[in-house]
């Protein structure tokens, strides 16, 4: 921290700040303060004109810093842009509009509330973007219609694409299909099988190279610099690429397993796959003996939405078996369908082909539930269907029964080892083809039944390795034209990456961020746990287990900073001790000033949904406790339980930590920062024992954006169980 540090402060009066606090006496207050050159109440100040006059002084009196006093930093963002060291307090959602207005308590905060923001900026220092001469190819790995799909969007934005197809040639699964599901106005029609001319187009664009019966071997690095090691034919090819799509596409649902529905059992039991070959073929006859059919009975959901198979829906399989419905009706025109369905689910303008099959001639529809297949004799299967919609059980001898099995992605083995205990947390297990050179692991992590993804709410396209993007049915089961906006998406998020890594700058969650962690070595003690807690794999280890950076895997979230004990892990503008600083930097009342001292306490808010919630609250104009201050933090995971620890030590009454929600409905913006926190609550409680206070003192929530209605409660509880608790004991210390 340069003492040489000169900053501006401005304060604006307007949304009813000045009407809740006293502008011209906080200006007063903080012309005391250390390194303040000058303080201004600017009207009008979150406008174009009010940031010009803040470049003018910032060239006129050559200040180093500004610290600005108005709405919350989440708004307001594209004004307040200058080139010198730049804080935001939030002044008007976190006081003016939260707290009841004009009294002592309400000035104490935004006092507090400025000072704090004054020393954060001159704790901290300019970021400069870490930019890095990276390779700009992107390496789609897969060559079906997915993977080809992202290739030719990839190349035609101008960048050299590679793609790696394990296959002897390109296509994928979609070789198999004979025809596709309407894609196009007005949907009622089967729509040829576009994947040759798809293909020819790969074959005609220079800036694509395609390796064929490619095995990947290992990648290792980071975005901008992934180095592939693969097999070609079983000889070596080393190359580098800049980002990554997987588009590794899917496979059936193992029909083995199936055998409750006659697979297996009646030579004439086949699955939707196996007649979409038939199709292909032209010849959709019975197995058994390649008789003509004359009675069919589509099952769905065989496996799919099922607590014992799989419990997604698969999404294609209903219009999967409309379309072969078709394929029969013109095959066999006399021929009797039968589609046994669960829900039937044709979302948007597919209703529309729904609805034509449902006029279709010899072409019947129920619901229903299938409560046995039996031998019928001659090769054919009595099935028996209960829950129908007229109510009565039915059954139906069909001399051939195809079975809609679901979607599993490419990743996830065959045979997969259940636990004997039903109730065990299970996770189900992937292969990787990218064979990943990361300390967590060879695969891309996943969330959902072997898909893999970051985080299923606000990011779908990211994986937990930055600059690796999975599309397609890899991703969740879609069909072929979600899969194609999918690879336009991931293709997008591919370019994305590359030209933010080009100027040094994150992505995801933290756009636009220029710092980088900073790492002490001389103390480092090599314990681990910042390599092992990261989420993203941006920290490696050497042989002693010294850790290794990967800058551009990296997402700035602080975790890492979190878990260090010896807190030798800092960035620019966010550190233990920048946050220490502010900590300290906070009026503490004590008996002295008060006959009963006012309560103080610290929360921690994450700046994703906690302190977005936050910021509702003031718009709702919902009140909270005027005794609690507020930091937010970039992620619950960044926390140091060292700031809890010394602000109970300084005489804080209690602390808040407020986080995303994490688990199976929900999901922290940094994956696993939340659940991190969580754990490490032992170490704050086990400290608390230390300082001989009672654990009810600190608290740790988590919410969800949705639910900013619980934060005033959280918080006006909070301040009263403290209130009733009585004084830290530390405070007169």
């Amino acid at each position: 921290m340069a003492d040489a540090k000169k900053f501006g402060i401005y304060i604006c009066p307007d949304f009813e700040i000045s009407k809740a606090i006293d502008c011209e006496k906080l200006a007063e207050d903080l012309k005391k303060e250390e390194h303040v050159h000058l303080v201004k109440v600017v009207p009008g100040l979150c406008t174009t004109k009010g940031a010009d006059l803040v470049r003018d002084d910032i060239k006129a009196e050559e200040l180093d810093g500004v610290v600005i006093g108005a709405s919350s930093l989440r708004y307001h963002t594209d004004i307040f842009k200058f080139d010198i060291l730049t804080e935001r307090v939030n002044l008007r959602e976190g006081v003016a509009w939260s707290h009841e207005p004009n009294n002592d308590d309400i000035q104490d905060l935004a006092t507090d509330y400025m000072r704090m923001g004054l020393i954060k900026g001159v704790a901290s220092e300019i970021p400069e973007p870490m930019v890095l001469d990276i390779n700009d190819t992107v390496m789609v790995v897969g060559g079906g219609f997915t993977g080809m799909t992202a290739a030719i969007a990839s190349a035609k934005a101008g960048y050299p694409v590679v793609i790696a197809e394990k296959a002897p040639e390109l296509g994928g699964f979609m070789r198999k299909l004979h025809k596709l599901t309407p894609r196009n106005a007005p949907h009622y029609d089967l729509e040829l099988n576009p994947i040759d001319e798809l293909i020819g187009e790969i074959e005609a664009i220079p800036k694509i190279k395609v390796l064929t019966s490619c095995v990947i071997e290992k990648t290792s690095g980071q975005p901008g610099m992934f180095d592939v090691e693969a097999k070609i034919d079983g000889k070596d090819l080393k190359f580098q690429v800049g980002t990554i799509i997987q588009a590794t596409g899917w496979k059936p649902y193992n029909p083995e397993k199936l055998g409750y529905l006659g697979y297996g059992k009646f030579k004439n039991v086949i699955t939707n796959i196996e007649m979409e070959a038939l199709a292909k073929a032209g010849n959709i006859v019975r197995p058994s003996d390649s008789a003509k059919v004359q009675n069919i009975v589509f099952v769905q959901c065989a496996g799919s939405r099922d607590k014992d198979h799989l419990p997604y829906c698969s999404s294609v399989c209903c219009m999967t078996s409309l379309k072969q419905a078709m394929y029969l009706r013109e095959t066999y025109p006399d021929a009797n369908i039968y589609v046994i369905y669960k829900d039937m689910r044709t979302p948007g303008k597919y209703e529309q082909f729904y609805k034509k099959v449902q006029n279709e001639d010899n072409i019947f529809l129920t619901k229903g539930e299938i409560s046995e297949m039996a031998d019928a004799g001659n090769d054919n299967i009595r099935v028996d269907i209960d829950g129908t919609l007229i109510g009565e059980k039915i059954s139906i001898e069909a001399d051939l029964v195809v079975l809609a099995a679901g979607m599993v992605p490419s990743t996830v083995p065959d045979k997969i080892e259940l636990p004997e205990d039903p109730e065990e947390d299970f996770t189900i297990p992937t292969e990787s083809c990218l064979n990943l050179k990361y300390i967590q692991g060879p695969e891309l992590p996943t969330l959902h039944y072997g898909f893999p993804d970051s985080h299923y709410i606000c990011f779908p396209y990211e994986t937990r390795r930055t600059g690796i993007y999975a599309c397609g049915s890899v991703r969740q089961p879609m069909d072929t034209l979600a899969s194609k906006n999918d690879a336009f998406g991931a293709s997008l998020k591919a370019m994305q990456i590359l030209e933010n890594i080009r100027i040094g700058t994150a992505v995801h969650p933290r756009s636009g961020d220029r710092t980088f962690p900073d790492f002490f070595f001389q103390r480092c003690t090599q314990c681990k746990r910042c390599t092992e807690e990261c989420p993203f794999g941006a920290l490696e280890e050497d042989i002693k287990g010294t850790p290794m950076p990967n800058p551009n895997r990296c997402r700035r979230c602080g975790i890492c900073m979190g878990a260090c004990p010896e807190r030798i892990i800092s960035f620019k503008n966010y550190s233990v001790q920048i946050v220490s600083q502010m900590i300290k930097s906070i009026y503490v009342p004590t008996e002295e000033d008060d006959d009963v001292a006012t309560p103080r306490i610290i929360a921690f808010l994450c700046e994703n949904d906690a302190y977005p919630s936050l910021d509702i609250v003031g718009r709702k104009r919902m009140k909270i406790s005027p005794h609690i201050r507020v930091i937010p933090v970039r992620c619950l995971g960044s926390v140091s339980t060292s700031w809890i620890a010394d602000s109970l030590a300084a005489g804080f009454d209690g602390a808040l930590l407020i986080g995303c929600k994490y688990g199976d409905d929900y999901q922290c913006h940094f994956i696993k920062g939340s659940e991190l926190a969580n754990q490490r609550m032992e170490n704050v409680q086990e400290k608390l024992k230390q300082l001989v206070l009672e654990p009810e003192r600190v608290e740790l929530h988590m919410l969800s954006i949705d639910e900013y209605d619980k934060l005033p409660d959280i918080f006006n509880t909070f301040a009263k169980v403290i209130e009733d608790m009585g004084p830290n004991p530390y405070k007169e210390m």
